[in-house]
């Protein structure tokens, strides 16, 4: 198996590629400092493992997955120092975990449960319910990592005027601008404020700081006229969402 070491701290990094040392069947393929290198390299190298941080500014280990799609993420052990609630939720639907400090007996059972997994039809568990228990309880991001050509960058949510549904994929517009983000519309909206972005149709979310006005249309529906003159459906199936306001 070729495994991806993440963390942002270099003796962390230095113990795991360690204690992977003496293990015939694994080989590093590469390190990555950041949740921003990580996803890159999960694209560039598809290892087979990855040993992933939670705790890392800007993009945390839970960002890191839903950058690169919980359908599409190898097989991961977290690397983690959270709270007792946090490791219940890993003990739940994750492959396994490793509680910062970690021992070699507790480092060897956690590959073991790794290579019993590989062993399965259908390989690892997904991470979906995991992502969605974690972040339930955490304050939504204050950014989102998109990919622009060969290169990523971080866009504010602050920033975001409108999302637009696109196959198995979100739009996001911001100034001037429009970034693809592996995500589902009710994934998005789970993860933006919900004082700023409000649902006004299947397939469009709108920053309410963003809106110049609405204007009434046909069938029960409105027009949502945007500050760069975007014109959007809000359809009366989400008329409720201003209701606070009427």
């Amino acid at each position: 198996m070729r495994v991806l070491i993440v963390d942002d701290e270099p003796l962390a990094r230095q113990r795991i590629r360690q204690l992977l040392a003496g293990e015939g069947d694994l080989e590093v393929a590469g390190e990555a400092v950041n949740g921003l290198e990580a996803v890159r390299l999960i694209e560039e190298l598809a290892p087979d493992l990855v040993f992933l941080d939670v705790q890392m500014p800007e993009l945390d280990g839970f960002g890191v997955v839903e950058s690169v799609g919980v359908d599409r993420m190898p097989a991961t052990l977290f690397v983690t120092a959270f709270d007792q609630h946090a490791v219940k939720a890993f003990e739940v639907h994750a492959l396994d975990y490793l509680l910062k400090p970690f021992d070699r007996e507790r480092f060897r059972k956690a590959l073991a449960r790794v290579r019993e997994w590989r062993g399965r039809p259908g390989g690892a568990p997904s991470l979906e319910g995991l992502l969605a228990e974690i972040r339930r309880d955490q304050p939504c991001p204050d950014r989102f990592l998109v990919r622009n050509g060969e290169r990523y960058q971080l866009v504010k949510a602050s920033a975001i005027q409108w999302v637009e549904a696109e196959d198995n994929y979100v739009r996001l517009h911001v100034e001037g601008a429009s970034h693809l983000l592996r995500h589902t519309m009710g994934g998005i909206l789970a993860r933006l404020d919900p004082k700023v972005f409000r649902r006004i149709h299947r397939s469009a979310i709108v920053n309410l700081d963003f809106i110049k006005e609405l204007q009434s249309w046909t069938g029960g529906d409105m027009l949502v006229v945007m500050r760069d003159g975007t014109r959007l459906t809000l359809s009366r199936t989400y008329r409720d969402q201003f209701a606070e306001w009427q």
